[in-house]
């Protein structure tokens, strides 16, 4: 359940009429994710999204017990820059991270042309929030004693909460800390061929 708070946080909705929850995403994957940890029968459908006019998938149900749940977790209607910190018990932070990785966060690697053999890497959260940001990166440190870098991304007007390669190690296995967990298949096998590349280089400097 503290997965799909996770992306809910991200990419939910709760609707004005104190009884509707919708979820959206690009990735079908996360959708039958989404339904089948809640136990839906909805079918899923198609969203119009923004200026791109593009189809998303998203699921939409009733539920006033859950509805009424999440708003006193932290959740609200047009959550984007309103939202602050998200009620988690900390035995499930790491599963609530991990759907908020799924629906809003990245990765990436590259080269440093600087330094002979350097292979960088870094995750990252995005959040139209500082106070949720700023709640997310403390709760991070003190449950993974990593500090991360928080920046504003001016183009976007979202806040950005970066890890560097050992600290994004550190993360990754907070996130991951066994097997068949739910989870974003694309961007798991992202971050393990990241961190094989990783091992593959650090082997070679021994």
């Amino acid at each position: 359940m503290s997965y799909v708070v996770g992306l809910l946080t991200t990419d939910g909705n709760l609707s004005k009429d104190k009884r509707h929850i919708e979820f959206t995403s690009k990735d079908l994957q996360l959708l039958k994710i989404f339904k089948e940890n809640l136990g839906l029968k909805n079918k899923i459908g198609f969203k119009i999204g923004g200026y791109s006019k593009k189809r998303y998938p998203r699921i939409q149900f009733g539920n006033v017990v859950l509805y009424d749940w999440l708003t006193k977790i932290g959740l609200m209607p047009k959550k984007s820059k309103m939202m602050g910190k998200i009620t988690v018990p900390d035995k499930y932070f790491f599963d609530f991270l991990r759907g908020h990785f799924d629906g809003d966060g990245s990765c990436y690697s590259y080269w440093d042309k600087r330094w002979h053999s350097s292979f960088m890497f870094y995750t990252s959260f995005l959040s139209a929030s500082e106070k949720h940001i700023v709640w997310l990166r403390n709760n991070v440190e003190k449950l993974a004693k990593i500090k991360g870098y928080l920046s504003k991304v001016q183009k976007d007007g979202v806040y950005q909460l970066k890890y560097a390669k050992e600290e994004s190690r550190i993360l990754i296995s907070k996130m991951y800390y066994k097997e068949n967990l739910p989870h974003l298949k694309r961007k798991y096998k992202k971050l393990m061929r990241i961190l094989s590349i990783d091992n593959k280089e650090n082997s070679k400097s021994r």
